[in-house]
């Protein structure tokens, strides 16, 4: 059986050979099927399915998105099984399906964890999990979380480096910023070192390369100046005033979720495990999971069908 995790902007499989991760913007008609053939066939020729690119605005609705997810993903595997928000496996597109990839995740981490928080950062998105409160969870929609604090909307790559901040100080003085879409998070965590050229997988704003120069460069757009104007250590005010909203954002969610719950621990997976472990003192699950940290609920949804294969 092999693990699938369908976002709106990364197709994540994991199978007997390991992590596999696809950029595959689905504003952009990407191609699952093509995608998925080279995995037809392995293993015993069954899937278990997670999604969260329903929500893609290419979709009227996300109905249209489960239904167009669950088609593509079934033209390539035709007994697929799709996980919802009710825990529960189904057999074709249901409303429950919306959004279930966090769930996949707490229901195969909390028995091993049952004293822990989850934060899952990974591109887009942050996931924060009380695992001690899984029947509490069943049913969450993506708005319900955002109420209750458990999705944070800003990740590693994606995030708009203006959405978070709007003022910087450059050589001394405070410096609004445009809110034009000049910078990523990824740009940010690439010149801070948080991430190597080769993590920086989603298209870059400007569509040009992705090195430490071209980052710097995209980095004093954001307060509308050349990087000659501004110099490597303006540019790095930017990145380093995102990181510092960006982590208090995260820190403050997951203690928050820590004292309602209880929980004693966190327990950090997804692309920026490494720094958020350390920014939230929780435990990185590479550790424990190696690569598939890097791809959760792909892993986590396959796990969970294996272990309930009547579910």
């Amino acid at each position: 059986m092999i693990g699938i995790d369908v976002g709106g902007a990364n197709l994540k499989v994991v199978d007997e050979a390991g992590v596999h991760i696809h950029y595959c913007p689905l504003w952009t008609g990407a191609p699952i099927p093509d995608l998925l053939r080279q995995y037809a066939g392995k293993g015993d020729g069954t899937a278990a399915v997670v999604m969260s690119g329903e929500l893609a605005d290419c979709f009227s609705d996300k109905m249209e998105g489960i239904s167009f997810i669950a088609g593509a993903v079934r033209e390539v595997f035709p007994t697929a099984r799709f996980y919802g928000t009710d825990a529960r496996f189904h057999d074709g597109p249901v409303p429950a399906l919306a959004a279930a990839n966090w769930l996949a995740s707490a229901d195969f981490l909390r028995e091993q964890y049952p004293d822990a928080v989850l934060l899952d950062i990974g591109s887009t998105t942050a996931d924060i999990i009380p695992l001690n409160r899984f029947p509490a969870l069943l049913g969450l929609t993506d708005l319900l979380r955002l109420q209750k604090g458990y999705l944070v909307y800003t990740g590693m790559l994606r995030t708009p480096v203006a959405t978070l901040v709007s003022s910087v100080t450059v050589n001394g003085v405070p410096t609004p910023v445009s809110t034009e879409y000049f910078a990523a998070s990824a740009d940010a965590h690439l010149v801070l070192g948080h991430i190597s050229p080769g993590e920086y997988t989603c298209d870059a704003p400007d569509g040009k390369e992705k090195t430490r120069e071209a980052s710097l460069r995209r980095l004093a757009r954001v307060v509308c100046a050349d990087l000659s104007e501004i110099g490597e250590e303006g540019a790095l005010a930017v990145a380093s005033a995102f990181w510092n909203r960006q982590r208090t954002m995260i820190q403050t969610a997951v203690a928050r979720a820590q004292e309602e719950s209880g929980a004693s621990r966190v327990i950090v997976a997804g692309i920026g495990a490494g720094i958020f472990a350390k920014a939230c003192s929780g435990t990185d699950l590479n550790a424990a999971l190696g690569p598939s940290a890097d791809a959760l609920p792909a892993y986590a949804v396959r796990e969970v069908a294996v272990r309930n294969p009547g579910n």
